[in-house]
């Protein structure tokens, strides 16, 4: 029996606290059970934002997705999470990453480590979590015991064996990392590579007492009767592809609600996809995607 479907949008735009609070609500009206918040210079600091989403609605999950583990002193983070997750009422679900834009770090003083390193040091930062969060005598003290939910996001080998290990939520980037790119943006994977990726981290999950809730971040929603339309713009971003292809690819969804729909359910049947995540720009075209899947 596969879990009920959970849904998340992730909120990438500051606005002042009243329009924030009314998106904030405006996204629990429409259903979503996770706010999220990334953590990209040029976006609002996670940690304020979803205080300032839990004092706006009642109902939602409130996350990261994700943490740039980079960013962040264990030590200094622990403080944070403790301190959101006391706020806002138990609600919050820590999402973390290695981080893979070289240019935030750049503009933020801090080193741009090699792969390796990056993971390294997020599991350096998983460990120290568990360590200090887990210990009846650190303060402030989050609400939730024995833990804050753990999602990690995780496409290579290592980062999936790390999420196999300690997450609560395996979000699946859906995309990889070109070598010698300079931007460091990841290219989407195919539906044939997603199943190599899934795959392997079920091998490496085997072990687990209690199987964790997978996640896929959705990175367009257009529910149109002109699909390819919809998807044309997004061709010099992955400029190999055609516009047939781009439409097979997990992380995008576009075409007639049906249809839509449909896709999700197999992608579900196919990968074990249960916890799905939007981007803002698309809040509202997802709205009614997820009121036909929780009739399921």
């Amino acid at each position: 029996m596969p879990r009920p479907y959970r849904f998340g949008v992730n909120l990438t735009t500051l606005a002042p606290a009243e329009e924030w609070s009314a998106k904030c609500r405006r996204a629990e009206e429409l259903g979503y059970d996770v706010i999220l918040v990334p953590d990209h210079l040029g976006m609002p600091a996670p940690f304020p934002a979803l205080v300032a989403a839990a004092r706006a609605t009642s109902r939602p999950r409130l996350g990261t997705f994700v943490l740039n583990a980079g960013f962040w002193n264990p030590a200094l983070l622990a403080r944070e999470v403790a301190t959101t997750d006391a706020l806002t009422g138990g609600r919050l679900e820590l999402g973390l990453g290695t981080g893979y834009l070289p240019a935030e770090h750049e503009a933020a003083g801090l080193p741009f480590r090699s792969p390796g390193e990056r993971v390294d040091h997020l599991r350096r930062t998983v460990e120290e979590l568990e360590r200090l969060l887990g210990d009846e005598e650190h303060l402030p003290r989050p609400a939730q015991r024995p833990r804050v939910p753990l999602l990690i996001g995780a496409n290579g080998d290592r980062m999936l064996e790390l999420t196999a290990r300690h997450a609560d939520i395996a979000a699946f980037t859906g995309g990889r990392t070109v070598p010698g790119s300079t931007t460091g943006q990841p290219v989407p994977l195919t539906a044939e590579e997603l199943d190599g990726r899934v795959a392997r981290y079920r091998e490496l999950a085997a072990g687990r007492a209690e199987p964790a809730e997978l996640n896929l971040l959705l990175q367009m929603v257009a529910v149109t009767e002109d699909p390819e339309a919809a998807v044309r713009p997004l061709l010099e971003y992955v400029p190999h592809l055609s516009v047939e292809e781009v439409l097979e690819l997990p992380l995008f969804l576009a075409g007639p609600l049906e249809r839509i729909t449909a896709r999700l359910r197999a992608q579900r049947e196919r990968y074990g996809f249960t916890y799905l995540t939007v981007l803002e720009p698309y809040m509202e075209a997802f709205a009614p995607v997820m009121r036909a899947l929780r009739d399921d």
